[in-house]
C-alpha cells in the first residue's frame, strides 16, 4: 500500500516508535497506551496519535495498542517486512563503525557488500564483510542490492551517488558533509553529523 500526503516528520517518527515498541515487548509488556509509549521516546503522547492517524485506527479505547500488532503495522508502512539488501561504499573509520554496528538487522537492512578505492582495504574482511574495488557497484542491481550507505569524503560524494543511481540503487543514506544531487527515483537522505553537533551548545545553558 502507498500513502501519499504523509508529512516527512511523521515519517521521521516511525522508526522512533518502533523502536520504543521493540523495548517495552522486550519488557514482557504486551499492550502500550499512547502515554506509555510517549514516555518510552520522548514525543508528546497526542502527536503519536495524530501521526498514527494517518494509515488508520491501531488502538484499542481503555486498552491502547497491541504492541506485536502495532509494531508490524509500522514494519508494513516502512516497508521493513521486507529485508534490503545495502552496500556501503568507503571503509574508513566511519565505514568500518557501520559495518560493526548490529542494529541495521532489527530495522530490516542488511549490509552484504563493502566498497573502497584503497588497495590496502580491498579484499580484507570486516564484521564478515570483504571489501570489493569501488568498480564492482556497477553489479549491485544484478545482486539485488538497492540500498546503499556513503561514507567517503565530499570531494568524491557526488560522483559516488551518481554510480550508485546509475547502478539501480534506490535509496542513499549520505554520511558526506555536503549536498549532493541524484534522479528523482532515487531518495537521499543526508545526515551530517558535524552539523547535527553544531546545533547543540544553543540548547545548552551559557557560562
Amino acid at each position: 500500500m502507498r500513502y501519499h500526503k504523509i508529512p516527512d516528520e511523521t515519517v521521521r517518527r516511525l522508526p522512533i516508535y518502533l523502536r520504543g515498541l521493540m523495548l517495552s515487548a522486550d519488557q514482557g509488556l504486551e499492550h502500550l497506551s499512547s502515554k506509555s509509549l510517549a514516555d518510552y521516546v520522548g514525543v508528546p503522547s497526542w502527536q503519536i496519535r495524530k501521526d498514527f492517524s494517518y494509515f488508520g485506527d491501531f488502538g484499542t479505547p481503555g486498552v491502547g495498542y497491541r504492541i506485536e500488532r502495532l509494531a508490524k503495522e509500522i514494519k508494513k508502512i516502512l516497508r521493513l517486512h521486507v529485508i534490503r539488501r545495502t552496500a556501503l561504499v568507503g571503509v574508513g573509520d566511519l565505514g568500518t563503525a557501520l559495518l560493526a554496528y548490529p542494529g541495521f538487522r532489527t530495522f530490516g537492512l542488511d549490509i552484504v557488500a563493502a566498497f573502497d578505492v584503497d588497495r590496502r582495504k580491498i579484499g580484507r574482511k570486516f564484521n564478515e564483510i570483504t571489501v570489493e574495488d569501488l568498480a564492482g557497484i556497477e553489479g549491485l542491481k544484478k545482486r539485488q542490492i538497492s540500498m546503499a550507505i556513503v561514507a567517503v569524503p565530499r570531494e568524491a560524494a557526488q560522483e559516488i551517488v551518481d554510480k550508485l543511481a546509475a547502478a539501480g540503487v534506490r535509496g542513499i543514506l549520505n554520511f558526506a558533509p555536503c549536498k549532493v544531487t541524484a534522479p528523482k527515483r532515487v531518495k537521499v537522505i543526508t545526515l551530517d553529523i558535524a552539523m547535527e553537533l553544531a546545533r547543540l551548545p544553543y540548547y545548552m545553558p551559557s557560562g
